[in-house]
């Protein structure tokens, strides 16, 4: 080819590509990305000829020459041709989405540069499958032992194989295990035992790494934003490190470093979770009993907040601003000017963790009724009156300090409750405290998702054995067997807990475990449900009564003076015997969308039908002018309404298939 020729005959060929693409996307009436849209136009480009060819040969006298006196003809032939050419691209473009829908792969740029990052996540991926097998985790995977998680001997199996693998995953599957060692909402308790033994432990990272990390989040050196810096670190685990600092101003302050490079891993990570997940949840029976896909997605978005200390100074804050402190407990002041995604600097509370704290609470005659009291009440009014509560109080989280008061550290775990949540709960604990069913089946129906169908009397009535055997009597039970046996009475009956209010039985389970440590004779579910009785009855008090009622008759004032004037107006048209009632049926835009597109896919559907009929009909009729020696005028017309029907047929199938 003539080098000066090429630049015209590939804009040509771009230019041709482009139309065929643009008619296919505007006669299906789809968006196309531009890899579809040349995608379709090149394909077009290459059946193009061979139609062609086989519409025009027949016009063909000898190679390379036509016969004129058939050009008329020849021309609707052409016109035929283009268009089966034009019908050919839809059809193909409507495979593709039928395959492999629009969005379902990334845009080729994309996809190539995050290439060789798939390749080290497949390798990771594969190394974490090696580690499952090689610890006995391979048969539950395949789904071939399913049969023995139905004793607790195989689900304590379970359990073992599966803390094993996550332990020797790395970082990540630790974190994993440990957050989900608390959902007892979801797992067996033998799975959950054995995932608490996990510990989140790990070598600390040399200041000549820490320190890079500080200087670019900060913005500055290390000496001009602290008057001192201890370089060694005062605890690590697997996410950062916290170290001892004194500001400028003589405030002493610890501060939170993250590891450096260690959200790439995690992420990476999380997305291999995400995927044995899915197999999980797809190939194994206990995996869709357990939930795994939406479990391994709530572990992850948890894991992500803990990666951001931006949010868990945003959480020290919100719980601090409560109206319902309490003096005996203590939160650390985040200093927020020096707050970043990965640095975390916050006033120092000296003191001992809880778990570490018995001497230093018989040399101070610290009183551990009342240290336990303090801290469930501290939770409990965090949970039932403010709506925002620590989520992970475990005894490395508590403090005794120097003072004698108690201090909470460690908030990138936060759980959340609407006023409406916060409400039905209570009324659940009242109902327990007061052993009446039929309030605990209200306040329960209130906290999850009520199904269409449920047994509301044999729920009583299993709530009514539930309460027997956990409030009458001497109250032996733990809070951990008492919530084990609320979850199961609550899957006995299809009914699923909502994540937050999962989150509080959590909480309140690993504050059991602290509380037992501190004082085992402590009745964690007896002072919790009397100290949220009585939460209910201060805000049920007169006072609060009173200005409740205030506030409700001062927003219903203007309603109430305008009420006789409207009962007035409908009792005289009732009277006249012109009261009516308007009803707008379809009046949301949305609905008449819905309506809309459902009536378009219809008609075309139709008309793609009887075109289709009409079509064959003229096809196999006779008679009629002969254009060549084998197609008449009639046949003509219905290969043309044949096309029509074809292209109105993949409109509607690419409008499905785009949907769906």
């Amino acid at each position: 080819m003539d080098l000066l020729a090429f630049p015209f005959v590939a804009t040509f060929t771009v230019i041709t590509v482009l139309i065929f693409g643009l008619l296919a996307q505007r006669l299906l009436g789809v968006r196309l990305g531009l890899f579809r849209l040349l995608l379709t136009g090149a394909f077009a480009l290459v059946v193009g000829p061979m139609i062609m060819y086989a519409m025009m040969g027949q016009f063909t006298i000898a190679p390379g020459e036509f016969d004129q006196s058939q050009g008329p003809v020849a021309f609707w032939f052409a016109l035929l041709g283009g268009v089966c050419t034009i019908l050919a691209s839809m059809a193909f473009l409507v495979v593709i989405e039928a395959f492999v829908p629009m969005g379902s792969l990334p845009p080729p740029l994309v996809w190539g540069r995050g290439l060789f990052a798939r390749m080290r996540r497949t390798r990771r991926y594969w190394q974490i499958v090696g580690i499952a097998m090689r610890h006995g985790l391979g048969s539950y995977v395949r789904g071939t032992r399913d049969d023995a998680l139905d004793a607790p001997s195989g689900r304590s199996q379970l359990g073992r194989a599966l803390a094993t693998t996550l332990n020797a995953g790395g970082v990540t599957f630790v974190k994993l295990g440990q957050i989900l060692a608390t959902r007892r909402d979801v797992l067996p308790a033998e799975v959950a035992a054995e995932l608490s033994r996990l510990q989140d432990d790990a070598a600390p990272v040399p200041w000549s790494q820490i320190e890079p990390v500080l200087v670019s989040e900060l913005g500055a050196p290390v000496e001009d934003v602290f008057a001192e810096f201890s370089p060694q670190p005062l605890a690590a685990a697997s996410v950062g490190q916290v170290h001892l600092a004194r500001l400028h101003t003589g405030a002493e302050v610890v501060v939170k470093v993250q590891r450096p490079g260690i959200r790439p891993v995690v992420e990476r990570d999380l997305d291999i979770a995400a995927r044995l997940a899915a197999r999980l949840d797809t190939g194994t029976r206990w995996g869709r009993r357990m939930g795994v896909r939406a479990l391994a997605a709530g572990l992850a978005d948890a894991i992500r907040e803990e990666l951001d200390y931006r949010i868990e100074a945003e959480n020290i804050a919100a719980v601090a601003a409560s109206a319902n402190r309490q003096p005996d407990v203590v939160l650390p002041e985040p200093h927020r000017a020096l707050c970043t995604e990965k640095v975390l600097v916050m006033d120092r509370l000296d003191g001992t963790p809880l778990n570490r704290a018995d001497q230093v609470i018989e040399e101070r005659g610290l009183h551990r009724d009342e240290l336990a009291t303090a801290l469930l009440d501290c939770l409990l009014r965090q949970i039932v009156l403010d709506g925002i509560f620590h989520a992970d109080p475990h005894g490395g989280n508590i403090f005794v300090l120097d003072d004698g008061r108690l201090g909470l550290l460690d908030f990138g775990s936060v759980g959340r409750l609407d006023g409406a949540l916060r409400d039905a709960l209570q009324r659940l604990l009242v109902g327990v405290d007061r052993s009446d069913p039929l309030a605990v089946s209200d306040a329960l129906l209130e906290l999850v998702p009520r199904p269409d169908e449920i047994d509301q009397q044999a729920l009583e009535r299993d709530l009514g054995r539930f309460m027997a055997r956990h409030t009458s009597g001497p109250r032996v039970s733990t809070g951990i067997r008492m919530f084990g046996d609320l979850f199961r009475v609550v899957a006995d009956h299809g009914l699923a807990i909502p994540p937050e209010i999962a989150a509080v039985f959590r909480a309140l389970a690993t504050a059991e475990g602290t509380l037992a440590r501190l004082t085992p004779r402590f009745d964690l579910m007896g002072n919790a449900r009397a100290l949220a009785s009585g939460y209910v009855e201060e805000q049920y008090s007169p006072d609060r009564l009173k200005q409740a009622a205030t506030e409700e008759l001062a927003a219903l004032l203007p309603i109430l003076r305008r009420l006789p004037r409207r009962i007035e107006r409908i009792a005289s048209a009732a009277e006249h015997g012109r009261l009516g009632i308007n009803i707008r049926l379809l009046a949301d835009e949305r609905d008449r969308a819905v309506l809309r597109s459902m009536l378009h896919e219809v008609l075309l559907t139709f008309l793609a039908a009887t075109t289709g009929v009409m079509a064959v009909l003229l096809i196999g009729t006779g008679g009629g002018p002969q254009l060549t020696d084998e197609v008449g005028l009639y046949a003509l017309i219905g290969y043309n309404m044949l096309v029509i029907s074809a292209i109105l047929a993949l409109r509607v199938l690419a409008q499905i298939f785009r949907r769906g």
